[in-house]
């Protein structure tokens, strides 16, 4: 006769059964019975420093491999923390489950420690979010919500589950891995036919993207146009993609919605044909002159860029210091990690590199260190350069720490110019100089503040100092932050 197992043991097997191997996590009260747990299941905790950066690891996880990260926190505070991050992950459609701690379903109503309504405060920014209510409802609970993670539109997942839950003991089995796995269905059939189209574009959601939009442009023939930026049509990295929504004359939308990065319609001609389609096989189309024209749109840059220089004695330009960078991203399989308001912007149009991952539409900023993290879990050999403005790294510059004791050795850009720039210049449009009031940040040193935490950091206020300094973060072999003074700048555009 098998003995029972603790609730805390079968959870961790059952992760360790679905082909999890981290737990992205921050102890606490509720759920250290699963840390206890995970070492007799395999399972690495990798410690964060913030509730809300175990749950933005668990989302680059998850939109990197298409499973689902595994974000642990305790219950009451440590939950209400990791809150925020999920909105990034539903918007961005990444697949992840949140596991929080809970207050013992024993002490419910008699104010037990830390008790929230855990689950109803997750749900607005879930697929699904409920509590455990039984041990031997565990390993069930556990394969509903990995496999709602996945399923359909993937999308992030809760789970509470109270510490008696954990600590109490069960004859269930671990479920098996096949228990996991869900077949994709295909909806819909094939797309409708392009009739009489000249001018067709084909626009991706972000899950549908991570599938390779390049490779479904080459199957259909039909310019694929891939949005994943809160800034919509006049996302910088795009070209200029107003123009183009404005002269298709069929748009499918697959996984897309007609949202505000859109314009709610407004971006495509009145007399476009606009469909929501699950599918685009079957459609082939030849017009080479179009899908040029699209890709020509798209890479366009301004000639001038081409020229900017910084003043000798700084602060630097943007597309300077993008243009050092870029060095770094030429390196095989490099991955960009870009997260921010105006800085951001100049990051994604003046750099290339074979994968990225940037905030997403969710419009958040503070995910680009988590981010950077988890993708040197996933791809431990690549470079990996996270590019990011002062303010972004005020959210979570203590995960620097979290990478040196990991052993996670991403290079972190900051590009500083004391404010929160995105903010400044709404002030300036709206308001005018003189009432552009309230944004300003110091002048940090943060290449000293990440050296300060075990990390190599250097900064950088002359563009001649630039290059060194990279060349020295990519060879320190440990995370390296290298803090730039910028022009205070607007976001590009053309």
């Amino acid at each position: 006769m098998k003995s029972p197992l603790r609730g805390a043991d079968l959870l961790a097997r059952s992760l360790a059964a679905a082909g999890a191997k981290h737990l992205f996590a921050l102890s606490g009260n509720h759920v250290m019975p699963v840390f206890d747990a995970a070492l007799d299941a395999g399972l690495s905790i990798v410690h964060v420093r913030h509730e809300a950066a175990a749950v933005h690891m668990a989302d680059a996880w998850g939109r990197l491999t298409g499973e689902p990260g595994i974000a642990l926190v305790t219950g009451g505070p440590g939950h209400a923390n990791a809150l925020g991050a999920l909105y990034t992950a539903l918007a961005s459609e990444s697949p992840l489950v949140l596991i929080s701690g809970h207050a013992p379903l024993g002490e419910l109503g008699k104010g037990a420690f830390q008790e929230m309504a855990q689950a109803a405060m997750a749900a607005p920014v879930t697929k699904a979010s409920w509590t455990v209510q039984s041990v031997d409802a565990l390993a069930a609970d556990i394969v509903n919500a990995w496999r709602e993670a996945i399923s359909g539109t993937p999308g992030p997942v809760h789970l509470s589950i109270p510490n008696d839950v954990l600590d109490a003991t069960t004859a269930v089995s671990v479920p098996s891995g096949s228990a996991f796995d869900v077949s994709e269905e295909r909806v819909g059939g094939s797309a409708p036919p392009l009739g009489g189209a000249q001018r067709p574009l084909i626009i991706a959601g972000p899950a549908m993207m991570r599938k390779g939009t390049r490779e479904l442009e080459e199957a259909t023939g039909v310019p694929v146009i891939g949005m994943e930026s809160p800034r919509g049509v006049n996302d910088p990295s795009l070209g200029r993609l107003a123009g183009i929504l404005s002269r298709a004359d069929l748009v499918l939308l697959l996984g897309k919605r007609v949202d505000f990065t859109l314009k709610f319609g407004k971006a495509f001609a009145p007399a476009a044909r606009v469909v929501q389609v699950q599918s685009v096989r079957g459609i082939q189309f030849k017009s080479n002159e179009w899908l040029e024209e699209v890709r020509a749109a798209l890479r366009y840059r301004p000639e001038e860029w081409s020229s900017i220089k910084s003043g000798t004695r700084g602060p630097v330009h943007p597309v300077d210091l993008c243009r050092e960078v870029q060095n770094l991203l030429d390196a095989r399989d490099a991955i960009l990690v870009s997260d921010g308001g105006e800085f951001g912007q100049w990051a994604q149009a003046c750099l290339s590199a074979p994968r990225r991952l940037i905030n997403g539409p969710a419009g958040s900023i503070g995910s680009a260190l988590p981010f950077a993290a988890a993708v040197k879990l996933v791809h431990p050999g690549a470079p990996v350069v996270a590019m990011l403005g002062d303010g972004t790294l005020g959210f979570h510059l203590s995960e620097f720490d979290t990478a040196v004791r990991h052993g996670l050795g991403y290079i972190a850009v900051i590009g500083n110019d004391a404010t929160w720039n995105a903010e400044y210049q709404i002030q300036l449009r709206a308001y005018g100089s003189e009432r552009a009031k309230g944004c300003d940040l110091l002048p940090t040193r943060y290449g000293a503040v990440a050296q300060a935490l075990g990390a190599h950091g250097e900064d950088v206020v002359r563009p001649d100092e630039l290059s060194g300094a990279l060349q020295r973060a990519a060879a320190a072999g440990k995370p390296a932050c290298v803090n730039v003074m910028i022009e205070r700048l607007a976001a590009p555009k053309y």
